[in-house]
């Protein structure tokens, strides 16, 4: 068997056997199953990654007439990119389930839905066709919807459960029109089959619309505007699940789409300025409400918005390489991020305000470490990961050249600096500073987990060194050396604009010390003299409240109309009265049952003439 199917096969059957098997077995048990079966699922990816591009037909899953849909693999440089990355970092964020989740009971229905989880992103980045990779993602949706609500007991979690599962389902509608209007104009479900199509033959107007279906598709899994509102309240399942959604798996499915279809969605200039614009819009949105929150978490969660529309930005600037690299040297911190903040709030007694911490640096020393390490990442410093990844990003909005793709550009360094200042002020208002609260001991293995997405996240831009720092560019080479294969357009970032990207960590970090170590009283001054532009930021831009107005509460109107008027005013009044009829009846032939043998006769007498009656009036018609 390809090692492929092995890489897709083990977490579903570590996930099956742990639905139903797994409350009957040994917790430990149930731990090893679930981790080891995503640990050789990393191991198989890794070697088919080194096996090369390969089609792996496994059976006819959907066949009839002139439909035809495969259950049929596509191993080819973008795919096998992410199956490495998405296994790899699952693995880690499995181990550490271990031990965060060491007192929930319900571990066994944790890890299979975690392990069905990473079946499903495997599923969705390998499938040949778009049928089979829409499977995929309808499974991250509906494993989402069960660890955000892992805790479900609690209304809120429950809420958040829902809210995910509801709002993404515009997207996945979208990106359903888009699917069946693709097949309709190639006549093929095969992704390969499409793209050649389509930059073959495809006009300039369909392929802006379908575009723009997918760009919805794809705002929708990756809370990208205007469906952003599902993501913070995400944050109410536990801390694995946020990194695992936010790092791995289902946010980065969004992006995933745009640069799988990047050969139709760049056939329309038009339709990628937009994928440009929303993206560029949707990276400061984010930024700045991440620049007001007070939960850790959520925090971490308006970052993901922001850092997945810089990665859109780079799909709209035409630059799929940029795009990926960004993606996975962004899975390494973030997810390193939200287990870091993991820690912190099991050490705070899951306190999740950053104010009400304080001085965790010296007593939570390594923890610290890794959260420092994700946080230069994130803030682009010189030399990390994310420095390079986004000063690609940057280069291939600034590279394409013209006033729009200029101000995508400056928008997105902006976002940049306010990057900083966010990250850093939880930084210094969580690790420096006086201790507010005594840390809780937590098991040493949690913050030793995170020791290697710590040591990818600063290293990581070895994946694609620049050529203008004396690198080979090694993830865009091997994106355009099998471009023509499989289907994948990618131009290379170019020189960069380093010095620029470098400034502006130094601008951010000089300006968040001052803010939040130097000169407390002066950010304090200055948000209480612009309170409600701060407040404006800290509800999210009131994206949700408008969500509310437009939407939640004119249904809820209606439900109450319906409800009072149609249902209780008409169909409840019309049952009720129907009921009392019968009811009357009811008591009318009761009335007969009175125990006299006298009345019994006479009642079987009384049917008797009415049936010879009704017989005799037969015979004389």
């Amino acid at each position: 068997m390809q090692p492929s199917l092995y890489m897709l096969a083990l977490p579903l059957v570590g996930g099956t056997i742990n639905a139903v098997l797994g409350w009957k077995l040994p917790r430990r048990l149930s731990e090893i199953i679930a981790c080891a079966s995503v640990g050789l699922s990393f191991i198989f990816s890794v070697i088919a990654f080194t096996s090369g591009r390969q089609e792996v037909f496994v059976y006819n899953w959907l066949s009839f007439a002139w439909f035809s849909a495969p259950f049929a693999l596509r191993l080819d440089a973008l795919s096998l990119s992410m199956s490495v990355m998405v296994s790899g970092v699952s693995f880690l964020i499995h181990l550490y389930s271990v031990w965060y989740m060491r007192d929930d009971a319900s571990y066994a229905r944790y890890f299979s839905f975690l392990n069905l989880f990473v079946f499903s992103m495997l599923l969705l980045v390998t499938a040949s066709s778009l049928p089979l990779m829409f499977v995929g993602w309808e499974g991250v949706g509906f494993c989402s919807y069960a660890l955000i609500g892992h805790w479900y007991a609690d209304p809120k979690n429950a809420d958040a459960g829902r809210k995910a599962f509801v709002v993404t389902r515009l997207g996945d509608a979208a990106f359903g029109v888009a699917l069946i209007w693709l097949f309709y104009f190639a006549g093929t479900t095969d992704i390969s089959a499409i793209n050649t199509i389509a930059a073959a033959s495809m006009p300039g107007k369909t392929a802006f619309i379908i575009s723009i279906l997918l760009l919805t598709g794809a705002a929708g899994k990756s809370a990208q505007i205007p469906l952003t509102v599902w993501l913070p309240d995400a944050m109410a399942g536990p801390t694995p699940v946020s990194a695992l959604i936010h790092a791995a798996t289902m946010v980065t499915a969004g992006a995933y789409l745009l640069m799988r279809m990047f050969p139709v969605i760049e056939i329309s200039a038009t339709a990628m300025m937009v994928i440009a614009g929303l993206g560029a819009v949707t990276a400061f949105y984010a930024a700045a409400a991440a620049l007001f929150q007070r939960d850790i978490k959520k925090i971490l969660a308006y970052s993901t918005i922001s850092q997945i529309g810089y990665m859109v930005v780079a799909v709209g600037a035409g630059s799929v390489s940029a795009s990926l690299f960004h993606l996975i040297v962004h899975a390494f911190f973030k997810s390193l991020l939200f287990m870091t903040a993991g820690c912190v709030i099991q050490a705070m007694g899951e306190e999740h305000d950053i104010f009400k911490m304080g001085g965790l640096g010296k007593s939570m020393p390594l923890t610290f470490g890794c959260f420092l390490a994700g946080a230069l990442a994130l803030s682009a410093a010189p030399g990390t990961g994310g420095f390079f990844s986004k000063d690609a990003i940057l280069a291939a909005a600034f590279m394409r050249g013209g006033w729009f793709y200029y101000s995508v550009y400056a928008l997105s360094e902006l976002t940049a600096l306010i990057t900083v200042l966010y990250v850093f002020r939880v930084v210094f208002l969580v690790f420096f500073g006086l201790e507010k609260k005594a840390p809780a001991p937590i098991p040493a293995a949690m913050p030793a987990i995170l020791v290697p997405l710590a040591v990818l996240s600063i290293v990581g831009g070895a994946l694609d060194f620049p050529a203008a720092f004396g690198g080979s560019e090694r993830l865009t080479g091997f994106l355009m050396a099998q471009g023509p294969a499989g289907n994948l357009s990618s131009k290379p970032s170019g020189a960069g604009l380093p010095a620029i990207t470098a400034l502006v960590f130094v601008l951010g970090l000089a300006a968040s010390y001052y803010f939040y170590i130097m000169r407390p009283e002066r950010r304090l001054a200055l948000v209480s003299k612009h309170a409600r532009l701060a407040g404006f930021f800290e509800n999210a831009w009131r994206i949700d409240g408008l969500y509310y107005r437009l939407f939640v509460r004119p249904y809820r109107k209606m439900a109450d109309i319906l409800w009072e008027q149609i249902d209780e005013g008409s169909i409840d009044d019309f049952l009720d009265k129907t009921a009392e009829g019968f009811a009357a009846f009811g008591t009318w032939l009761r009335g007969g049952v009175n125990g006299r043998a006298a009345a019994y006769i006479s009642s079987v007498a009384a049917g008797a003439a009415l049936i010879l009656a009704y017989f005799l009036w037969g015979l004389g018609r």
